[in-house]
């Protein structure tokens, strides 16, 4: 049987000991573009590394490299992870960062845009966190267009490269909230890809929004760029009508995930042309042995670690 390994729980009882609602402001020197990257070189499919900001420094992205020619082992590195939180006197549902993730993103200069100048794009994650809110119970199209504007919002004042749905911990119905509903996501998904119509939305796909993608005529299955499957050391399609270049059935945790599983989802990945690879909690260590496993077979080299 698979399970699921990651520590969210966790992440999100932190969250919970810093509970306020996110305060929008002009754009400051943390949303300062960073400088044009070269295209990458390297043949093969995109490479995705979740980090969990509350132990490990997003800066650990970038320091893998390929041996033959010296491009970046991951192409996305993934913020995790921000919260959907509920306000039960406004009754509505607000974008919340536990101290870890306000870290990351008030100190952007020298946290993201340092990956953002190595051709890597950095997304944040959105996370339940056991009050209520989620992506499926918006009680109406109004109600997911403002949280759609938040989430926006936040990846312009950022300069982020998109947002990840993880529709997890959300424990629908408490707090007088409401359960899943058909039109919830597809309202909340529409508005924030017209919001941000070149930005990154990703899905990782789990919990009733992941379901939920299709409702009065309009699938929204096309507006994602990615989906992976949430299972570590497993393999599966993630059900949305998405061309296999843009799906990762392939998820491991590094350091957990034994090197030769990885090795084999990767080949299959490959195999199988799929074009995406998942992996989950790369921390400060020399994980280069555990990387090597997987880019063995997705680019034909090992990984180098830089410190």
């Amino acid at each position: 049987m698979f399970t699921l390994v990651r520590s969210r729980a966790r992440t999100a009882a932190l969250a919970l000991s810093a509970v306020a609602a996110l305060a929008f402001g002009t754009t400051t020197s943390t949303g300062a573009a960073a400088a044009p990257a070269p295209a990458p070189k390297k043949q093969g499919p995109t490479s995705v590394a979740y980090v969990e900001v509350n132990d490990n420094s997003m800066l650990n992205v970038g320091k893998y490299t390929l041996a033959k020619g010296g491009d970046n082992v991951f192409d996305v590195a993934v913020i995790f992870a921000a919260n959907i939180n509920y306000d039960t006197g406004k009754k509505s549902a607000y974008l919340h960062f536990n101290e870890n993730v306000q870290r990351v993103l008030d100190n952007a200069a020298t946290q993201i845009r340092p990956l953002q100048q190595k051709g890597i794009k950095v997304v944040l994650s959105v996370l339940g966190n056991h009050q209520g809110a989620g992506f499926a119970n918006f009680p109406n199209q109004q109600a997911a267009s403002a949280f759609a504007k938040q989430l926006s919002d936040t990846v312009s004042k950022y300069n982020l490269d998109g947002i990840d749905f993880d529709d997890e911990y959300a424990e629908y119905g408490n707090n007088g909230t409401g359960q899943p509903n058909a039109s919830s996501f597809v309202h909340l998904v529409t508005a924030l890809r017209a919001n941000m119509p070149n930005k990154i939305i990703s899905l990782y796909n789990i919990g009733p929004a992941a379901s939920r993608l299709s409702y009065g005529g309009v699938n929204i299955s096309s507006k994602f760029d990615y989906a992976w499957n949430p299972y570590y050391g497993s393999w599966q399609v993630p059900g949305i009508a998405l061309p296999k270049s843009k799906l990762s059935p392939a998820a491991v945790e590094i350091g957990r995930t034994s090197q030769s599983t990885a090795a084999n989802l990767a080949r299959r990945t490959v195999s199988e042309g799929y074009g995406v690879y998942l992996t989950y909690n790369l921390n400060g260590a020399d994980r280069s042995a555990d990387v090597s496993a997987f880019t063995r077979e997705l680019y034909g080299s090992d990984a180098v670690y830089t410190p």
